[in-house]
């Protein structure tokens, strides 16, 4: 067992944007972040996807809106829901997700 630091592991990312898998949890992977002021495309995931924001905040897109995500605050974006982070969104993000699954080779 280690103990992390999240904030220190996030610095040490060699660009925003580029999460590093801290462990897992189950099916469960968790990641951190750093975040940027630039926006990142829409996506979406088959499962839930719980985003944690430890420092600064998080613009969220969803549903033609936006959800304003502030530290020590967690949002869980429900599974199917495109989403697309937007400008302004700065600090360190942990992410807790299930892993896609790829389809098994024929």
């Amino acid at each position: 067992m280690t103990v992390i630091n999240l904030s220190d592991t996030a610095a040490a990312l060699p660009a925003a944007w580029r999460s590093r898998v801290l462990g897992r949890v189950g099916t469960a992977c968790i990641k951190v972040l750093r975040m940027s002021e630039l926006p990142v495309e829409e996506e979406s995931h088959d499962a839930p996807e719980a985003l944690l924001v430890l420092d600064g905040r998080l613009e969220l897109g969803l549903d033609g809106g936006t959800v304003t995500v502030r530290a020590g605050e967690l949002f869980v974006v429900p599974a199917g829901t495109r989403h697309a982070v937007r400008p302004g969104s700065r600090g360190t993000l942990v992410i807790v997700e299930l892993e896609e699954r790829t389809p098994a080779a024929a």
